[in-house]
């Protein structure tokens, strides 16, 4: 059975992650960048029920964009660490932030999606595949991360 533990910037969430991940990506989009202050976000795809919480309580947070879009959450109170994401259209599964695993070289990124509004200055590293913007087929990039593992 599989087992990963991770946590926040201070230690007062921990966490198991008990099952594989369906895929993990790489976003370019300006909310990833926004979001994280970085130019983009790392994302891996877990089975919403596979994330158990083994120290701490995290707290919801709520960010309402001027679209109109809700981007929902958990994170460490303490130290403002994000989590993990709640998507809104697939409440089966969360985006779980990989750094904040123990061991998050584990789970390298098999795509990075949005590469239209990524910094002039990243470099795609060769054999990733790469999308202009959203994966046109949802299960994309969950087959692009089989074919890989």
């Amino acid at each position: 059975m599989a087992s990963y533990d991770g946590g926040c910037l201070c230690g007062s969430i921990r966490y198991r992650l008990c099952a594989e991940p369906l895929t993990s990506y790489v976003c370019h989009c300006t909310d990833c960048q926004r979001r994280t202050g970085s130019a983009f976000a790392l994302s891996l795809i877990v089975p919403a029920q596979a994330i158990e919480v083994t120290r701490g309580s995290p707290t919801p947070y709520s960010a309402a964009l001027a679209d109109g879009r809700i981007k929902r959450g958990q994170l460490c109170a303490a130290c403002g660490t994000r989590l993990w994401g709640e998507p809104r259209l697939n409440q089966a599964v969360r985006v779980l932030q990989p750094g904040t695993l123990d061991e998050p070289s584990r789970f390298p990124p098999v795509a990075h999606i949005w590469t239209r509004s990524a910094q002039p200055w990243v470099i795609f590293p060769e054999g990733v595949a790469l999308f202009a913007e959203q994966p046109e087929e949802p299960m994309q990039l969950a087959r692009l991360w089989l074919s890989k593992r």
